[in-house]
């Protein structure tokens, strides 16, 4: 009895002994596993979200906002999640479709665990969703880039795409930059995906920097305003407007036409993204006279009242004829460039060295890109011959045979203005220019009174402001085809500065194939005056009394 009694007493006991080990065990085996069972926890539980970083701001000189970034949210769904059994008849309207359809398009996607619905949507749109707590369907938070100036400004800007990455002007170029790093965090969502909680990020979203431009908006409205009024009244295939600050070789205003809303792309003219004003290359014809000139002052075998006969109005340079409107006789060299005398550059150019007239331009700047690093951006073409012979020094002189933008011009027309100075242009506030002596300051200065006689008594008379003194030329260049130069194909420049005691602003304006007049002098200048004229009154230049140099 003693001893079965003592049996079932160590039977009860190594019973719980072994229970004791088995709880002790499993109690281990979790307690070694915890890893492994919070991850299977998480899994469920807790996901990685994207934390979007905010794009910089570019603004004006200003501080006026160009482009900016607004908080939007998108609609996303994870078809490996979508529950045929629920309705999802209020996302399938939203979407513009069928319940239906909508199931059945995530039925062939239910490999992915990601699709977007709708991007970029107010909040109250997606609230409204969210609020049906139908499983699969989730929300996200992103930006969508704003800009405020619209088509005025859209060829300098550029605009970013759906992902919110630069695609065009200096969205593009400085995409890095603006972009900003995004951040990641984890976050704890219940069964409809809804987040109950944050947790620590794991990575903080760093914002992007900020730009700065030179562009002054209220130079960019009016030259906006006046290249279109002036495109649209020649029934012109498009144009170009440059104003640059002489002291600094800032951009203060860059426009072109046609051009686009970056704020709505639906109808978007890839036509009118180009900014041509950078991007396409033109012959410069008499705008680049006056360089030719600073190269005679400066062989030392010219001066502004040189005297160059150019009867009969041509000149044969070997089997090509050099002719003028008519004959004007002989000429003084300042009066060759104030009536953009053909026959007479053509006569200076060709007893000059080719070389150095080429080297002069290169220093000007033509034939290379400019220190902006625009995409696109467009260096020209400058000849270089190893032996350069009269017609080659002769079409150069009067500005055919090399290729240039109204940038490169306007930069070279500020080495003129500034005294013989070379500034590399901006479009930033914070760019490190240099600035070089390209010529001396005595041959600048004459260069600039001729292009003031230019205007007062030669080709460019219709770009004379009332008290800014002007200085300036007129091109007319006919446009290159397939098949040679078209005659009834015409591009009609100004360049120039004022005031010309102490130039303010260098501008620079294109009209592409204008039809109701063809020249310069009668299409482009206008132009020039009106914006010229109100830029200096926006910058509070005072008027000048005198118009002598």
């Amino acid at each position: 009895m003693t001893s079965h009694y003592l049996a079932r007493v160590f039977l009860v006991v190594g019973f719980i002994v072994i229970l004791s080990l088995g709880l002790a065990s499993q109690l281990a085996h979790l307690l070694y596993d915890r890893q492994f069972l919070k991850k299977e926890g998480d899994a469920r539980a807790v996901r990685k979200e994207r934390i979007n970083a905010h794009r910089g701001v570019i603004q004006d000189r200003l501080g006026k906002p160009l482009a900016v970034s607004t908080p939007m949210l998108s609609l996303w769904a994870n078809p490996k999640e979508i529950k045929r059994g629920k309705n999802y008849q209020p996302i399938a309207k939203y979407l513009g479709t069928r319940q239906s359809r909508f199931l059945a398009q995530m039925a062939k996607r239910n490999d992915r665990g990601f699709v977007y619905l709708r991007r970029h949507r107010p909040a109250s749109e997606v609230e409204r969703l969210m609020a049906l707590k139908l499983p699969g369907i989730y929300e996200q938070r992103e930006f969508q880039r704003f800009y405020p100036a619209g088509e005025v400004a859209s060829h300098v800007i550029g605009f970013t795409g759906v992902e919110d990455q630069g695609q065009e002007g200096l969205e593009l170029a400085y995409d890095d930059y603006l972009a900003g790093i995004p951040g990641r965090q984890r976050v704890v969502q219940d069964r409809h995906g809804r987040n109950i909680r944050g947790l620590v990020p794991e990575q903080e979203a760093e914002p992007g920097g900020n730009l700065e431009l030179t562009i002054d908006s209220r130079l960019q409205y009016l030259a906006y305003r006046e290249l279109k009024s002036a495109v649209t009244n020649a029934k012109a295939k498009g144009g170009s407007c440059v104003l640059v600050d002489v002291t600094s070789g800032q951009i203060l205003a860059l426009v072109n036409q046609p051009s686009y809303n970056p704020n709505n792309r639906a109808d978007l003219n890839m036509a009118g993204i180009r900014n041509r004003a950078l991007t396409d290359l033109a012959e410069p014809g008499s705008t680049i006279k006056p360089f030719t000139v600073a190269a005679a002052l400066m062989s030392g075998h010219y001066t502004p009242s040189s005297r160059i006969d150019t009867s009969p109005g041509l000149f044969k340079v070997g089997n090509f004829v050099v002719r003028d409107p008519r004959d004007r006789g002989v000429l003084t060299l300042q009066e060759v460039l104030a009536y953009s005398s053909q026959v007479g550059i053509a006569k200076v150019a060709v007893q000059l060295d080719g070389h150095k007239t080429r080297a002069l331009f290169n220093q000007l700047g033509f034939g290379q890109g400019t220190a902006l690093n625009f995409p696109g951006e467009s260096a020209g073409y400058l000849p270089s011959h190893p032996h350069w012979q009269a017609i080659d020094r002769a079409t150069l002189g009067y500005g055919y045979g090399l290729s240039v933008t109204p940038v490169q011009l306007a930069g070279a027309y500020v080495a003129i203005a500034s005294g013989g100075l070379k500034r590399e242009l901006s479009l930033l506030l914070a760019a490190d220019t240099r600035t070089r002596r390209v010529m001396p300051e005595e041959v600048a200065q004459q260069v600039k009174a001729m292009l003031a006689m230019a205007v007062n008594a030669g080709t460019g008379a219709k770009a004379a402001v009332a008290g800014y003194p002007v200085a300036g030329k007129t091109g007319t260049v006919r446009k290159v085809g397939k098949k040679g130069y078209r005659d009834t194909e015409h591009l009609a420049f100004f360049a120039g500065f004022a005031p010309v005691d102490k130039p303010r602003l260098v501008g620079v304006i294109l009209i592409d194939e204008p039809r109701s007049g063809v020249y310069g002098g009668a299409i482009a200048a206008p132009v020039f005056a009106r914006i010229i004229s109100a830029a200096l009154r926006i910058l509070n230049v005072p008027p000048q009394q005198s118009e002598s140099v």
